[in-house]
């Protein structure tokens, strides 16, 4: 599978390049609500899980090729900062390329002073905070066991108090287990203390790992987005970007879907492809267990087996 993913369309970040520095699902977090799945490697060892040079290979075609995107992202299959070429990637697309980079990761090894100075290489860093309180942090994020929340929090103070490039702390709420009143004051405490460029505050809006995980309502975010220092935003849908050119499209959508679960509004944004030619091909890859569907609230998501 390529380590690289897109460029999809992202609700935070524009047009958004992946690059998977991890395999599926290597991560220090078992979130309940994460739509990659389950973790499978519970994990706080610091390898090359992806290689350098297979990063320097996919990504070095896609640049050459003309291929642009808003940001190259580190995200996809689990937390990335458990790569211990983390650095040395960032060095490398900071000398090939103009397009900036962000880093999406759970903050969870921003305790050591390596992964903050590799971190800090990115232009853009979100980091999420889902609770400040050890029962809370281990239901809703369900760390590995040697991960105190309390530590994760002084390693992401330090981080934003060294940091140049731009902060979004994202927040993810979960209807009954981080949405209390103490949980948002003592959240809110440590915000100003990250002093983030923004919040963006979240909820679940794709099928999570553990069934019956529950979003909040847009009024119940708006009143929670009134509790944090600072300019909060409360993310939406992804943003409208031209439509790509995929020549295979069945490898396009499985992909895609293996990665985050996808409606066919999504993928007919992230493939070009017609309503009608994105519906056959999960038609097909359904008939081969491949892709299976998903249903939250009204809207029906697609998703691929590993």
């Amino acid at each position: 599978m390529s380590c690289l993913f897109g460029p999809v369309p992202s609700r935070r970040l524009g047009l958004s390049l992946g690059v998977d520095l991890v395999p599926y699902k290597v991560c220090s977090y078992n979130c309940i609500y994460c739509e990659v799945g389950e973790t499978t490697n519970l994990t706080l060892e610091r390898k090359e899980y992806v290689s350098f040079e297979e990063v320097k290979r996919e990504l070095g075609g896609f640049l050459s090729s003309g291929g642009g995107a808003d940001y190259i992202t580190f995200s996809g299959f689990g937390e990335p900062t458990l790569n211990s070429k983390l650095g040395e990637v960032a060095r490398w697309i900071r000398a090939e390329t103009e397009i900036p980079i962000a880093l999406l990761t759970n903050a969870s090894l921003f305790w050591r002073e390596d992964v903050r100075e590799e971190a800090s290489l990115a232009h853009v860093v979100l980091p999420s905070l889902d609770a400040v309180s050890p029962p809370v942090f281990r239901e809703i994020n369900r760390p590995h066991p040697d991960l105190e929340v309390k530590r994760i929090v002084e390693g992401l103070i330090l981080f934003s108090k060294g940091f140049e490039g731009e902060i979004w702390l994202e927040i993810l709420m979960v209807k009954g287990v981080n949405d209390q009143e103490e949980e948002v004051e003592r959240l809110a405490e440590v915000v100003k203390e990250i002093a983030p460029h923004k919040i963006q505050l979240n909820t679940v809006v794709r099928p999570p790992a553990v069934a019956n995980t529950s979003p909040l309502t847009y009024h119940d975010m708006e009143e929670i987005a009134k509790r944090f220092p600072g300019k909060v935003e409360i993310v939406g849908s992804p943003t409208d970007h031209s439509a790509l050119s995929i020549n295979d499209l069945d490898n396009s959508v499985l992909e895609t879907v293996l990665r985050r679960p996808c409606t066919v509004k999504d993928l007919i944004k992230v493939t070009g492809a017609s309503e009608l030619e994105v519906k056959t091909t999960l038609k097909s890859l359904i008939l081969q267990n491949r892709v299976e569907g998903i249903k939250i609230g009204e809207e029906l998501f697609y998703k691929g087996k590993m």
